[in-house]
């Protein structure tokens, strides 16, 4: 099914795809928005109803893991990543826990920029989930990450329909699709920096002033 759905891309397909890859079903999304951009840029789709779709799939997806946390529970969901069935998703309770971890680090904000990182972006809506975050900002951080990530993706198919043959295509996704999983990694890490050593200088400005260095 996700043969067929991947060799004939459509809006339905496009939807269906990035709701299954926003879940536990491990699709890869750079081989769903890049191609279907890339047939896009050819004028068999429209790219900015291609990055819609997408979204709108990553949304619905996303809200199913959202619901699972909520209601389900941590030693379900657990249970759930280290059957049999979790394995198939290449999914286990240690990647469960790395998504948490990095939402408890984040914040809500996690919701947004976990929506770009590898190995994270599929699972983030768990813990919020698990936290009780307010679906309506859940929604909100989500769309916002999902839309950025799928702008990314869709500027990629775009940029190769110019150079690249189809039957190439695949490969080369993966290819520049590791260059941008670096860039955006690097841009965390170079932000994350940032926001420490604003913190730190802060906190120091504090310790002078003889003020409580943890007040806001």
């Amino acid at each position: 099914m996700l043969t067929s759905l991947l060799n004939n891309l459509n809006y339905g397909a496009i939807f269906i795809l990035m709701l299954l890859e926003s879940t536990v079903i491990p699709v890869p999304s750079e081989l769903v928005v890049a191609p279907a951009a890339y047939h896009a840029a050819a004028g068999d789709l429209h790219v900015w109803l291609v990055i819609l779709f997408a979204t709108l799939g990553a949304d619905v997806g996303a809200t199913i893991n959202y619901l699972g946390g909520y209601y389900l529970g941590r030693p379900i969901i657990y249970r759930f990543a280290n059957s049999r069935f979790g394995r198939l998703c290449m999914l286990n309770q240690e990647k469960v826990e790395k998504s948490e971890k990095y939402f408890d680090d984040h914040g809500m904000v996690a919701t947004i920029t976990g929506r770009l990182i590898p190995g994270i972006r599929h699972l983030i809506s768990i813990p919020a989930g698990l936290a009780k975050m307010k679906y309506w900002q859940f929604i909100l951080y989500t769309t916002l990450g999902a839309g950025i990530w799928n702008c990314i993706l869709a500027s990629l198919g775009w940029y190769l329909h110019t150079f690249v043959p189809e039957e190439q295509l695949d490969d080369k996704i993966m290819e520049y699709g590791e260059y941008i999983k670096v860039a955006i990694l690097t841009m965390a890490a170079i932000a994350l920096l940032y926001f420490m050593a604003k913190w730190f200088i802060r906190r120091q400005r504090r310790i002078r002033e003889g003020k409580n260095p943890n007040a806001e």
